[in-house]
């Protein structure tokens, strides 16, 4: 999969060169700070619910729910906001943030439902996962209707974090160091998960867990509370990503079609079996995707003469090319299989 991840690099080189040596062009708005600015805000969901698919199957639970935890994520932080109310505070803490904790709150739980059902009653998790996503796409827009009388609610959005100094280098400075406070999260969590999986004794279980869930009951670890301790924290991660949509890039929430969320849960997971389950490949490959759904959007505003319908395409199909053509990822080999320890066949 470095195959994988030097093609993503090699699209980026590309477009950029394109970019500085064509400013005039369509490859522009590769290095218009506004279509990086925007890249960024679009890789923060799929970049933290991918961070949470990682640490679930790495340990032996295929989460494809991540689609639905991002819904209801997203949609419990607006409808908290709305219901809070602007410029509000919970105590010391300002209402927005109140929200955002409400919307990680509730993929948390949702995961831990999930999380039960699969291990401790043993479903099937890709059926299990699908229920999830099926259950959010349903709930979150009946939810908005009862609540508010229409499916698409707007509340205010996180405001942007200006570094000194460092935000007036040039280009980095607008896009890098001026940016959404959802972006930093995003810089956070990515090292962060990084550490943890490769530089700890808990990533150690995880990645046993998803290997050789014996090997981790012998040695008196229980694999049961790994997975469940895993799913957790891909409900919390989905859940920061979710809220991170709806609160942080676009300030609201949408219901029509697919949700506001709009495949970027399936898009997680691709990005994640790209990065071959590392967290800093992830974010490659996320950016890839990221930059180039910036890009045919701002084809679409440009008024390039090309069907918006294929301009849409672009990121999908690149994305496709490069998983089809570079690398294959090894998952878990214990992955969506259950394990009954000793201890509870007794």
């Amino acid at each position: 999969m470095r195959n994988a991840l030097r093609a993503a690099v090699g699209v980026f080189a590309a477009l950029v060169v394109l970019g500085v040596a064509f400013p005039d062009s369509l490859f522009g708005l590769v290095t218009d700070t506004g279509t990086a600015e925007a890249a960024l805000r679009l890789a923060v969901p799929i970049t933290l619910a991918a961070l949470g698919g990682i640490f679930a199957e790495k340990s032996g639970v295929i989460n494809i729910g991540l689609e639905g935890l991002l819904i209801v994520s997203a949609f419990a932080g607006v409808a908290a906001a709305k219901l809070l109310g602007t410029g509000t505070s919970v105590g010391p803490i300002p209402s927005i943030w109140v929200a955002f904790l409400v919307g990680v709150l509730a993929s948390t739980l949702l995961a831990l439902l999930f999380a039960v059902v699969c291990i401790e009653f043993e479903a099937d998790q890709i059926i299990a996962g699908l229920a999830v996503w099926l259950v959010a796409l349903g709930i979150a827009p009946f939810a908005s209707i009862v609540l508010f009388g229409t499916k698409n609610v707007q509340v205010s959005t996180l405001g942007d974090i200006t570094i000194p100094v460092l935000s007036t280098i040039p280009y980095f400075g607008d896009v890098v160091f001026s940016a959404n406070i959802i972006v930093y999260m995003m810089f956070v969590a990515v090292p962060a998960c990084w550490y943890v999986l490769n530089r700890t004794q808990f990533g150690r279980w995880v990645e046993a867990s998803g290997e050789n869930p014996s090997a981790l009951d012998t040695a008196g670890v229980s694999v049961d509370r790994v997975r469940y301790a895993s799913v957790l924290i891909s409900g919390v991660l989905a859940g920061i990503g979710g809220a991170a949509l709806s609160l942080g890039h676009v300030g609201a929430f949408t219901a029509g079609g697919a949700t506001m969320v709009n495949g970027k849960g399936f898009i997680a997971i691709a990005t994640y079996l790209f990065g071959n389950y590392n967290p800093l490949g992830t974010l490659v490959a996320t950016l890839l995707f990221s930059g180039l759904d910036s890009l045919q959007i701002g084809l679409q505003q440009a008024g390039i003469a090309i069907p918006s319908e294929l301009v849409q395409t672009i990121p999908y199909a690149t994305v496709i090319v490069v998983l089809v053509f570079v690398g294959r990822t090894r998952i878990p080999a214990a992955a969506g299989e259950h394990y009954d320890s000793g201890e509870d066949s007794r």
